[in-house]
């Protein structure tokens, strides 16, 4: 036989005669599949389209398996965590390289460096959100409330309000203000102290942020900060559902109106302590949030007249 016949007498390979089930909805007429849709052969109709499946060509049952699609994308680095990263002793399989491509990688990865930033704003951008992220790691914050953070630090150089501002203070402001807008209990001083920076730098900053951008922060409560208070003081659950009713009470009665969160919530550990017979000094109280021993006696003094 022929070349020419066999391929006048064959068949198109993307294209498939469906079962004798599967027939046309309309006519009962005969269906066709090729790689693009599904028709009717009497009367035309297209039953299904686009069957190429657009998806991963990958099965994956955990996470650990889907290495080949990459990171994903971040706001937390000033390239989105788009740029590549040049390894250093081994190659890709994990066996050690020669000095010779040692020397080469390094001339390389100079090279990346200088060219990774294309403007002074990129370099400062970069920066920024390093301590940004160092920040959120020492406080121990989610990622959400990272990359919040770090989105809120580009709003503040998009806005040009990093002119004539420390980075590091406006990167400080951004974790505390990504806290206050997440109702977290992050206090300046935590913030501060972790930033190495003065409080005074870190509460302008954080000003100029809440008036500039207009963050949605709501008012710090005591309340909020009773659970991780008697986290710190190793507190039994008696002790602090007393301290959280007290604290709320004192919040329904405006009496913790321009008062410390922490230290009134404080006193309200130190009080539920004494009625449960725990005697939880003042030092131990005031030391836990930061405050003075003067300040826990106080809002005692104020729980015991206007609180049950």
């Amino acid at each position: 036989m022929a070349t020419r016949d066999i391929y006048e007498s064959g068949f198109d390979e993307d294209v498939r005669t469906e079962s004798s089930a599967n027939q046309c909805p309309e006519c009962d007429g005969q269906v066709t599949t090729n790689a693009v849709e599904t028709v009717c052969e009497d009367c035309g109709l297209v039953i299904d389209e686009q069957r190429i499946d657009h998806g991963p060509e990958w099965r994956a049952y955990d996470d650990e398996e889907c290495e080949r699609t990459g990171a994903p994308l971040t706001a937390a680095r000033h390239d989105r965590g788009l740029s590549t990263e040049i390894g250093r002793g081994t190659d890709a399989k994990g066996n050690e390289i020669s000095g010779q491509k040692r020397r080469r990688l390094a001339r390389m990865r100079r090279e990346q460096t200088r060219g990774r930033w294309r403007s002074k704003a990129e370099r400062n951008l970069a920066h920024g959100l390093g301590e940004v992220r160092r920040l959120a790691s020492a406080l121990e914050l989610s990622d959400s409330v990272r990359d919040q953070a770090c989105q809120l630090f580009r709003s503040a150089q998009n806005e040009d309000l990093l002119r004539g501002r420390s980075i590091e203070a406006i990167a400080a402001a951004s974790v505390y203000g990504a806290c206050r807008c997440n109702g977290l209990s992050r206090l300046v001083d935590d913030v501060s102290e972790m930033a190495r920076l003065a409080e005074s730098r870190v509460t302008n900053a954080y000003k100029t942020l809440n008036e500039e951008l207009g963050l949605p922060a709501e008012p710090v409560s005591p309340s909020m900060f009773v659970p991780r208070l008697a986290s710190d003081l190793e507190c039994p659950d008696e002790i602090r559902q007393r301290a959280r009713a007290l604290a709320e009470q004192a919040e329904e009665r405006g009496v913790t109106t321009g008062v410390h969160p922490a230290g009134f919530a404080a006193a309200c550990l130190y009080k539920a302590g004494r009625e449960e017979g725990r005697w939880l000094t003042q030092s131990e109280a005031a030391d836990v949030a930061n405050a003075s021993k003067a300040t826990v006696r106080a809002h005692r003094d104020t729980l015991e007249e206007r609180v049950a």
